[in-house]
């Protein structure tokens, strides 16, 4: 990777929706060395896919979003943790972290009970020892 393509990722990275020519002229590029930049970049792993972000508050379809700090029980191992909860319907991110906690799990929920569902599911199959659960209200827009 050169100068030039961190210079692209950069700009992907606050518009994936830019059209090649936009892009180029932005690099000082023809569309097409831009699009074969990107391209490039994609087949090598560089850029690993494209995404959209959902403001949770939008999306009425998935009830709440949830974010769960986790500490895990003595006897469960990381690998065991992880196998187990992305088994588990609603799990849309698992970070392992640094800090008070083990994980940071992103969920979907249809509303409380099946949260409540959720987290009884985390202790008994997963296991976690203990959890925190914050709600998302609504998401500030990434620039």
């Amino acid at each position: 990777m050169d100068r030039l393509d961190r210079e692209i990722l950069g700009i992907l990275q606050e518009d994936a929706r830019i059209s090649y020519r936009d892009l180029g002229v932005r690099v000082g590029l023809s569309a097409n060395a831009a699009g074969d930049r990107v391209r490039r970049m994609r087949r090598d792993g560089v850029i690993r896919g494209f995404t959209v972000i959902v403001d949770p508050a939008a999306d009425t379809r998935s009830g709440l979003v949830v974010f769960i700090d986790v500490s895990l029980r003595l006897d469960t191992t990381n690998e065991e943790f992880e196998r187990s909860v992305l088994t588990l319907p609603g799990i849309t991110e698992v970070v392992h972290v640094t800090g008070a906690h083990d994980y940071l799990v992103r969920a979907t929920a249809a509303d409380p009970g099946s949260l409540d569902t959720l987290l009884r599911r985390l202790k008994r199959d997963a296991g976690v020892a203990h959890s925190n659960t914050r709600i998302a209200l609504r998401a500030a827009p990434a620039r």
